[in-house]
C-alpha cells in the first residue's frame, strides 16, 4: 500500500507543468522566549528593560506571560539562514542592553521561589496594555503561573504566493481562490497534528527539569539528583503533562476543529462565549480587582494551546477569529519546538530546513478530515512521545493500529526526499536534502536527539539539570557578549524602540473609554 501516491501525483504535476520551483521562495519567521535570571541563577524581578521599546507596541521584542519572560520576533523573511540571522541581532541587542542578567537556554525554567514569586508582565495603562495584563491573571489563576513561564521556539510559515494559483489549476479546482488557499492551509494543519509527534522527537530538548519546577506536586517522574525531575527516555517534558498540552479541553467538551476554516473559527467563538463552572468560581472582577477577563472556557482565541495555528495578522483590536473570517489564512504557525539549547538563536539551520519541507509535505500529502477519535490519537501519541519518544521499541497509534515509533519516522521521511530534492534546486546534495538525512540517522540512533545529549551531557558534568542549564546559559551569553552588531542595524532597533515607546505613550494619553467599556465593545466583535 502506497500511501503516498496523491503527493507522489501532486509532485509530478508541479514538475510536468514546469512550476517546481514556486514549492520554494515561501516566507519563513521565528519567536524565541526566553527567560531573564538573575545573576544567582533565579528568575529576575525587574522590569522589562526600558532601553528595549515598548512591549505593548514593538513588533520585535516584546514579553509572553512574566515580566521576565522575554518574546523575540522576527518579521516574515525569504528564508531560514536570514530569520536565524535576525533573531540573533535581536539577542545580540537585548545583551547589549542587560547588565548583570542574563537569558535562560532551555525550555523549562530556572530555580523558582513559588508562585508568587513569578512577576505576569505588565504592559503600561492603556486599555489594550491592561488587558494584556489581566488576561496573564487569568492564565495564572487558572492553571498556575509556573507552567507559563515554560518557553519556546515558534516557526512561522507561509508558502510562495504564486503557488496557489498553479496548484489550484493542477488540482482542478473551481472554488474562490482565497478558498482555495484556506483549504490548502488547513490541510497542512491537519496533517502537522497527525505527524506532530516527529517534532518533539526531532527535536525536544527538555528531558529533565528543576525540582522547585514541581514543588510539593506528586509527580511520577525518577530522580536524577537531588536537585532534578527527569523521564529516562524523555524527549520533551514541554510537551508533556507538566507542560503545554490539551488534554484538559476534554472536561470541557470544547476541542477546536481543523477539518475547515469556518468550523476551526465556530470552536472558537463557542469556547469564548461559553461559561466554564471552574472558572466561575474564580470570579471575574472581585473586590474592585480582575482576576480574569471573562469566566469562559478561553478568555480569548490564544488560551487555546494548540501545537499549530493558523493565522492572520491583526488590525488594530481586533479579534483573531474576525481577521481570519475576513481575510483568512496568511500563513502557518508552527509551535511545538523546544529552545535548541545547543543553538543560539534556540534553533539550528537543520532542524528549520526541516520543518519548511514538512511542512510542505503536509500540504501535498493527502489530509483527510481529522475526527475526535483521531484527534484523542493525536494527543496520545504526543504525549507519549513527550515522556517515552527514545525508549526501545516504541509504538504509536495510527488508524486504530499501533505502528513501531521508528518504521513510521522513516516512511515520512522517505516521503519527504522529492519535497527536498526540489528545495535544493541545482545544488545536489542541498542543504535540505542533508537536513533530512540528519533526521534519518535521528530515527535511527536516538541517541542523536537532543534531549539525549542533554542528558548525556549532564551525566558526564555530574550536574543537575540548573546547573546544567545554566552552564549552557553562560556559554551562549558570552557568545552574544562577543558579536557585534552592524552600527546600521542598531540603529534601526534604537529607532524602533524609541517609536515603540511614543506609540504607547500615544495609546494611554488617547483612551476616551472606560476599560470596562473597553472589554465590551472588544467581545462585541461578531
Amino acid at each position: 500500500m502506497n500511501r503516498y501516491r496523491l503527493l507522489e501525483k501532486r509532485l509530478d504535476a508541479f514538475v510536468a507543468a514546469r512550476q517546481e520551483g514556486l514549492l520554494r521562495g515561501g516566507s519563513v519567521g521565528l519567536e524565541r522566549e526566553a527567560l531573564r535570571v538573575a545573576p544567582d541563577g533565579s528568575l529576575s524581578h525587574r522590569p522589562h528593560p526600558r532601553a528595549l521599546g515598548s512591549a505593548l507596541t514593538h513588533p520585535w521584542i516584546t514579553t509572553d506571560f512574566s515580566e521576565a519572560l522575554i518574546e523575540l520576533i522576527t518579521p516574515p523573511l525569504p528564508d531560514v539562514g536570514a530569520a536565524i540571522d535576525f533573531l540573533c541581532d535581536l539577542e545580540t541587542y537585548v545583551y547589549e542592553v542587560l547588565e548583570d542578567e542574563f537569558l535562560w537556554a532551555t525550555s523549562m525554567p530556572c530555580i523558582l521561589r513559588g508562585e508568587a514569586d513569578i512577576p505576569i508582565a505588565w504592559y503600561g495603562t492603556s486599555n489594550p496594555g491592561l488587558m494584556k495584563h489581566i488576561y496573564r491573571v487569568g492564565l495564572g489563576n487558572r492553571y498556575g503561573r509556573a507552567m507559563q513561564l515554560i518557553a519556546g521556539v515558534h516557526f512561522n510559515y507561509s508558502c510562495n504566493e504564486g503557488l496557489w494559483a498553479v496548484y489550484q489549476v493542477l488540482e482542478h479546482d473551481a472554488r474562490p481562490l482565497r478558498e482555495f488557499i484556506d483549504h490548502g492551509y488547513f490541510a497542512m494543519l491537519r496533517n502537522l497534528l497527525r505527524l506532530g509527534w516527529m517534532v518533539p522527537y526531532l527535536f525536544g530538548c527538555s528531558p529533565a527539569v528543576c525540582k522547585t519546577f514541581v514543588g510539593d506536586q506528586p509527580t511520577d517522574m525518577a530522580w536524577f539528583d537531588e536537585t532534578t525531575y527527569y523521564y529516562p527516555y524523555a524527549t520533551s517534558l514541554r510537551m508533556g503533562d507538566i507542560g503545554y498540552q490539551n488534554n484538559k479541553a476534554y472536561e470541557s467538551g470544547f476541542k477546536a476543529r481543523y477539518d475547515n476554516l469556518d468550523l476551526y473559527i465556530a470552536s472558537l467563538q463557542w469556547a469564548t462565549e461559553t461559561p466554564d463552572p471552574r472558572y466561575e468560581q474564580i470570579g471575574v472582577r472581585v473586590d474592585g480587582r480582575y482576576r480574569q477577563l471573562n469566566p469562559n472556557i478561553l478568555q480569548i482565541e490564544n488560551e487555546y494551546y494548540s501545537t499549530v495555528r493558523p493565522k492572520q495578522p491583526l488590525r488594530g483590536d481586533e479579534k483573531p477569529v474576525i481577521a481570519l473570517r475576513e481575510r483568512g489564512v496568511q500563513y502557518v504557525e508552527l509551535r511545538s519546538l523546544d529552545v535548541d539549547a545547543f543553538s543560539p538563536a534556540g534553533a539550528n539551520g537543520p532542524e528549520l530546513r526541516f520543518l519548511e519541507a514538512f511542512m510542505l509535505f503536509c500540504l501535498l500529502h493527502e489530509s483527510p478530515r481529522l475526527p475526535m477519535k483521531e484527534a484523542r490519537e493525536v494527543d496520545r501519541n504526543e504525549f507519549r512521545v513527550a515522556h517515552r519518544g527514545r525508549e526501545p521499541g516504541l509504538r504509536l497509534e495510527r488508524n486504530g493500529r499501533e505502528v513501531p515509533l521508528r518504521e513510521w519516522g522513516l516512511e515520512v521521511l522517505d516521503a519527504m526526499t522529492g519535497i527536498c530534492e526540489i528545495l535544493d534546486g541545482d545544488q545536489a546534495p542541498g542543504p535540505y536534502t542533508q537536513a533530512l538525512e540528519r533526521q534519518r540517522e535521528t530515527f535511527l540512533e536516538p541517541e542523536r536527539t537532543p534531549s539525549a545529549r542533554m542528558l548525556r551531557e549532564m551525566r558526564a558534568r555530574g550536574e543537575g539539570f540548573h546547573a546544567y542549564a545554566r552552564h549552557r546559559s553562560e556559554i551562549l551569553r558570552r557568545f552574544f557578549r562577543r558579536r557585534r552588531l552592524h552600527p546600521a542595524q542598531r540603529e534601526i532597533f534604537d529607532e524602533v524602540a524609541r517609536a515603540s515607546r511614543r506609540r504607547q505613550a500615544e495609546l494611554e494619553a488617547g483612551d476616551s473609554l472606560p476599560f470596562d467599556a473597553y472589554l465590551a465593545r472588544y467581545f462585541a466583535q461578531t
